[in-house]
C-alpha cells in the first residue's frame, strides 16, 4: 500500500456531479466504461486504476504483464497514479463513463462508493476460479462487504506487527529474542525502554512510537484488545463511552501523557521515522516499512502486537479490485478472470515475494515464499485481524472528523478521557445513524 494516511473523497461538487451523472446507471453501457465493449472479435481491453507507486509498483506490473501474455481473450490497460490523484478523478470518471472497469482502493472505502452504486456487487464470482472463499483470507474478503453484499476482491492483505529493535531491548538488560507478550509486559518494557538522560522532561530515547494523526490504525488496537472500540461489529452502534473503550484509553493515554512512552503529535511517517532513527525501541506497523528499516541497520523482530486482557487481536488492512456498474457481459467475465488469475497461487507466491505482503491465500507455505521472509510473518495470525471502521458508509468523518481529534484532545490534555470520549460518542452515533 503507497500510504499510510486515509484519503478523503472528491469535493462536494464533484459528488454532486457524479450523483446527476450516475443516476439509473446500474447495467447501462455506453462511454469508455460500456459493458461488451471489445466483444466482437478482438480482445475486450478493461481500464484498471490503483495507487501503487511505492516499491510494491513492479510486482503489480509484474502480475499484469504476465496476465496480458497469459491469453488473448482480454487486456489490461493500467493506469498508475499516486492515491489523491486517483481519488479525485474517481467520483466524476465513474459518473461519466470515462473511468476505470476495475478500481483497487483500500476495502474502508469501498461503502461510500457502493452507497451510489457505481461499483457492483461481486458475490456471484466467489467460487469460482482461484476465487474460493475457503482458501482466500477471510477477513480480507468480508472487509469488502457493504449491506450484507461483496463488492470486492482481494488484491492484497496484511496484518500490522510489533517491530523491535533488539540491540536497544539488549541495552536495557531485556532479552532481545523476546518482545513483550502481554500489556502488562509492554507497559513495563515501554517505560524501561525510554531514556530522558539530561532530565529535561524530553527523552532522548522512547519506549515505542505511537501516531494520533495521519496514520493506519494504531490505537484502535489497544481499544480492541479490551474488548472496546469505536463502533459495534455491525457498525450500528457508537462504542467510545463503553467501560472497556475508556479503560484501554484512559491506561494507554496515561503512559504517553506522565511515563512519556512515545512523543504527542506524531504523523505516522514521523512514528516510522522515530524508529528508524533508532530513538524508539518499539512500533507497530505494516510490512512496507521492512526494507527502511532494514537499511537503517536495525537488527530488528516482528510478532503480534502484545496481547490485552480480552484478546489478542491487531489490525487487518486489504486492497481490493472493484468493479464498475458499467462493466458487463464480455467486460465483467474477462474482469472476473484477471481478479481469478490475480489470486492464482502461482501469482501470490509471486506477489508475496516481490512485494513483500503475505499472500491472499491461506495455502501458500512459508518454503514456498522463504526468498522474501517478512511476507510470511505478516500472514500469521490473520484469523486474529479486524478491519477499521469495517462497512461504515462515513468512516472518514468517524476517523478523520470524529476520532482522530478526539484522541489528540486527550493527548494533549484538552479533556479526559470519559468527557472527551463521551462527546465523541454521540457524534459517531450520530453519523451511524443517519446511515441507516
Amino acid at each position: 500500500m503507497a500510504t499510510r494516511k486515509p484519503l478523503r473523497l472528491a469535493s462536494a461538487i464533484a459528488a454532486l456531479a457524479l450523483a446527476t451523472a450516475c443516476a439509473g446507471q446500474g447495467a447501462s453501457g455506453g462511454g469508455n466504461g460500456g459493458g461488451d465493449t471489445g466483444s466482437g472479435g478482438g480482445p475486450v481491453t478493461l481500464k484498471f486504476w490503483n495507487g501503487f507507486t511505492g516499491p510494491d509498483r513492479k510486482a503489480v506490473e509484474g502480475i499484469v504483464e504476465k496476465y496480458n501474455s497469459s491469453q488473448n481473450k482480454a487486456k489490461i490497460e493500467m493506469s498508475i497514479m499516486p492515491w489523491d490523484v486517483f481519488f479525485n478523478k474517481l467520483l466524476p470518471s465513474l459518473g461519466s463513463g470515462t473511468g476505470p472497469d476495475i478500481a483497487a482502493m483500500d476495502t474502508v472505502q469501498i461503502p461510500q462508493y457502493a452507497a451510489r452504486n457505481v461499483f457492483q456487487p461481486l458475490d456471484d464470482v466467489y467460487g469460482t476460479g482461484n476465487l474460493d472463499p475457503n482458501v482466500l483470507v477471510k477477513s480480507a474478503a468480508d472487509a469488502t462487504t457493504f449491506q450484507g453484499k461483496k463488492y470486492g476482491v482481494p488484491m492484497n492483505f496484511t496484518t500490522l506487527k510489533l517491530y523491535w529493535n533488539k540491540d536497544m531491548f539488549k541495552k536495557a538488560g531485556l532479552d532481545p529474542e523476546k518482545p513483550p507478550a502481554d500489556w502488562d509486559q509492554l507497559a513495563q518494557y515501554a517505560k524501561k525502554l525510554t531514556k530522558d538522560t539530561n532530565g529535561d522532561g524530553k527523552p532522548e530515547q522512547y519506549g515505542i512510537s505511537l501516531a494520533d494523526h495521519d496514520t493506519i490504525a494504531m490505537w484502535p488496537i489497544f481499544l480492541w484488545q479490551n474488548g472496546g472500540g469505536v463502533v459495534s461489529d455491525d457498525g450500528k452502534t457508537a462504542t467510545l463511552d463503553d467501560p472497556a473503550t475508556i479503560e484501554a484509553a484512559k491506561r494507554w493515554t496515561g503512559l504517553v501523557t506522565k511515563d512519556k512512552i512515545s512523543p504527542i503529535g506524531q504523523s505516522g511517517g514521523d512514528a516510522d521515522k522515530l524508529f528508524q532513527s533508532k530513538k524508539a525501541a518499539m512500533e507497530i506497523v505494516g510490512p512496507w516499512m521492512t526494507t527502511g528499516f532494514k537499511d537503517a541497520g536495525i537488527d530488528f523482530g516482528i510478532a503480534m502486537p502484545p496481547a490485552g486482557p480480552k484478546a489478542e487481536v491487531t489490525l487487518g488492512t486489504s486492497v481490493a479490485f472493484t468493479l464498475s456498474s458499467r462493466a458487463t457481459g464480455a467486460k465483467k467475465d474477462a474482469a472476473v478472470d484477471f481478479m481469478s488469475f490475480w489470486n492464482a497461487k502461482e501469482q501470490q507466491v509471486y506477489w508475496s515475494v516481490n512485494s513483500g505482503f503475505p499472500p491472499n491465500r491461506t495455502d501458500i507455505t512459508a518454503e514456498e515464499i522463504k526468498e522474501n521472509p517478512y511476507s510470511a510473518a505478516f500472514g500469521e495470525n490473520a484469523d486474529k485481524t479486524r478491519f477499521w471502521l469495517n462497512g461504515v458508509r462515513d468512516y472518514q468523518k468517524v476517523n478523520d472528523d470524529i476520532f482522530v481529534p478526539a484522541m489528540q484532545r486527550v493527548l494533549n490534555g484538552k479533556g479526559t478521557v470519559e468527557e472527551v470520549f463521551a462527546k465523541a460518542d454521540k457524534d459517531v452515533q450520530a453519523l451511524l445513524d443517519s446511515a441507516q
